[in-house]
């Protein structure tokens, strides 16, 4: 039995958003050192503000300024900060309750440890150096020592050069650690052969093999080879040049059901200009030198496969 691979895996998108006028307002408020809060209907002050009234689901804009100062609700001791998290030493994860506010606003306090940190414990805003109109622009909170300072105040939520817009970077790292199945599939991929696995039931093929047959739910282990070659049953043609991604827009993205299999695999098509790309052409996988895995499929020259042929994968 091959021995089964694992390796780190990271997934990251930008995710850019346009803000409205209460959003807008809370961040530039930041970045010019000032924390606003929207008014309900029912009276209560809400920070983070938000646009809607969340009991009766109606439109808010009554902006109100509250203090940098607050008192801490609850707290949670982050001892091994990740990538990304507001600082790089264990700090510990509050909820504060800012002076004038009646919701909590959820940041890092730093802390010598978890016995500094405690419930009622009283904190303020350390802003940051630079600020660009985002939370970061609270690098953190700290202790405090005083009381309660000054009341909620009217804010118009005018600024100069407000932040209309704001990119939310998503970052996931884990282990991806393919099976037993998918390590043999991708074993014979570094050496140029592909594998699937056949269903002792209903006799398919699935490449790439799961370990079990998505249709009967039964066990797979019966290894067998399959293509090189394929048909392609459906395609589409991407116009966006994804990032760090050296390809030349536009290509073809196609399912290729491969010979002897009995699942469309996705992969690129070259070779051929995009708009020639048609359902049925036959193609046949292109390995780079050292390369792990097909770089793309390109045309065989042989006629075009009959649709009844695949009609199945579509």
């Amino acid at each position: 039995m091959p021995e089964a691979l694992s390796a780190p895996l990271v997934v990251e998108f930008p995710f850019t958003r346009s803000l409205g006028p209460v959003q807008s307002a809370f961040l530039t408020g930041l970045r010019e050192r000032t924390v606003l809060g929207v008014r309900t209907t029912g009276g209560k002050i809400l920070v983070p503000p938000v646009e809607y009234d969340p009991v009766t689901a109606q439109e808010i804009r009554e902006l109100t300024e509250v203090a940098a100062t607050g008192t801490v609700t609850t707290w949670a001791w982050n001892p091994a900060p990740r990538r990304g998290q507001p600082l790089s030493t264990p700090f510990a994860w509050v909820l504060v309750r800012l002076d004038g506010a009646d919701t909590a606003l959820l940041h890092a306090l730093a802390a010598p440890g978890p016995e500094a940190v405690r419930t009622g414990m009283r904190v303020r805003i350390r802003w940051a150096a630079e600020r660009t109109g985002a939370i970061t622009d609270i690098a953190c909170f700290e202790p405090y020592d005083g009381e309660e300072t000054g009341r909620p105040t009217p804010h118009d939520g005018e600024f100069t050069d407000p932040v209309t817009g704001i990119v939310t970077p998503a970052r996931l790292d884990y282990t991806y650690s393919p099976g037993r199945a998918q390590s043999a599939y991708l074993g014979a991929l570094s050496r140029q052969r592909i594998v699937g696995e056949r269903c002792p039931d209903c006799r398919k093929v699935y490449v790439p093999p799961r370990g079990a047959c998505p249709t009967c739910g039964v066990a797979t282990s019966e290894q067998v080879e399959v293509g090189p070659r394929g048909t392609v049953t459906t395609f589409c043609i991407v116009n966006i040049k994804a990032k760090n991604l050296d390809i030349e827009v536009p290509y073809v993205y196609a399912h290729i059901a491969l010979d002897g299999a009995d699942l469309a695999l996705h992969a690129r098509i070259g070779g051929i200009p995009y708009d020639r790309v048609r359902m049925g052409l036959r193609v046949e996988p292109v390995w780079t030198e050292d390369g792990r895995h097909p770089d793309h499929y390109r045309p065989t020259g042989e006629p075009d496969a009959d649709y009844d042929a695949y009609k199945e994968l579509l």
